[in-house]
């Protein structure tokens, strides 16, 4: 049951699209992007990932060294201590490496259809150890005394969630990482809730549990605690290996509106929905049975890895969700959807 209305011309933004940020580098994918209306535009806050030309008979991909500074490391691809099977990670030697870098990147736009790059607008890169294999997958939330970035820190020893706080995506305060390994799709809800700020948030536990999406609360956003499990994966469902929120939920008179991702064993991702209670947030009211989208648009099942959609960033006007996802984890697309069509879907 898909009910989204995708844009005729997609996919909006490819990698030619853009210059590579990174020197000597180009462009392997463009992904998942966090949206925020600022100044009468929609901003797209892109994760774009880089790696070096291939050269025949190598894997090259590039990482920061302790100083900082983005070292190129290559293998040769028969070597037989090299496993190169997943086109996102390469593992050598019993070392995990992605084989691209990721950091994330503004474009703006009028018309919600063709975006381009501001140079008063820098990128944000990955800093320090914890994000040595870049920063990606960034959540926007829109509050009243800022935007809150919420965003996944990359790099050989952990997987958390990093949060930089800004007024005008000019000057930026990193607050760290605000939830430790293993940790992931981040969304903070938009407005407190009985005095207090929630987020969705993805732990992971490879043997006892899984990939669970999990809310918490806050009085500051940078502590959290009182961690509940609101949402599991289902056994043979579209969403049986793993979940994970969104952007920020949606407020509606009926509850909390979340667009989640799903995932089964051949690494499908699909779209669905769970309605939260409006004051307690920890109770799911109601969850898709069948996914709300799914790929099935050719560009969203052929790409850098296929069989994909992904989103972590919309805006709200009225009945319509205006979402911006990312397809086949490589070109950045465009969708509508109805409030209340996906709220009647629920019932």
């Amino acid at each position: 049951m898909d009910i989204a209305k995708r844009y005729d011309k997609n996919p909006i933004l490819r990698p030619s699209d853009l210059k590579p940020g990174i020197e000597g580098m180009e462009i392997t994918c463009l992904l998942n992007p966090g949206v925020f209306r600022m100044n009468g535009k929609t901003w797209l806050l892109l994760r774009v990932a880089e790696r070096p030309k291939q050269i025949e008979g190598k894997i090259s991909f590039p990482v920061y060294n302790k100083d900082g500074h983005i070292k190129v490391m290559s293998f040769d691809k028969d070597d037989p201590q090299l496993d190169a099977s997943d086109p996102r990670i390469i593992q050598y030697k019993g070392q995990d490496y992605l084989t691209t870098l990721s950091y994330l990147r503004l474009v703006s736009g009028d018309d919600d259809l063709h975006f381009h790059e501001d140079h008063d607008y820098s990128p944000i890169f990955g800093q320090g150890p914890l994000e040595s294999f870049g920063i990606e997958d960034c959540r926007v939330a829109t509050m009243k005394d800022g935007f809150f970035l919420t965003y996944t820190m990359v790099s050989p020893v952990a997987v958390g969630v990093g949060l930089i706080v800004t007024q005008d995506f000019k000057a930026y305060d990193r607050k760290g990482m605000i939830f430790p390994p293993h940790n992931k799709d981040c969304a903070i809800f938009e407005e407190k809730i009985n005095g207090k700020y929630y987020a969705l948030h993805r732990p992971s536990s490879p043997e006892l549990g899984g990939n669970y999406i999990w809310l918490a609360e806050s009085f500051d956003r940078i502590h959290w605690g009182n961690h509940k499990c609101i949402a599991t994966t289902r056994d043979n469902s579209w969403d049986s290996v793993r979940v994970g929120a969104g952007a920020a939920p949606i407020k509606t008179n009926e509850g909390w509106l979340e667009i989640y991702h799903g995932a089964d064993a051949d690494h499908r991702y699909c779209l669905g929905a769970l309605l939260l209670d409006l004051k307690d947030p920890s109770k799911v009211l109601a969850r898709s049975v069948d996914p709300i989208m799914e790929p099935i648009a050719g560009y969203e099942k052929t790409g850098f890895f296929g069989n994909v959609v992904f989103t972590n960033g919309h805006y709200v006007e009225g009945d319509v969700i205006t979402l911006f996802y990312g397809a086949s984890d490589e070109v950045i697309c465009k969708a509508e959807l109805s409030v209340k069509e996906i709220l009647n879907s629920l019932k």
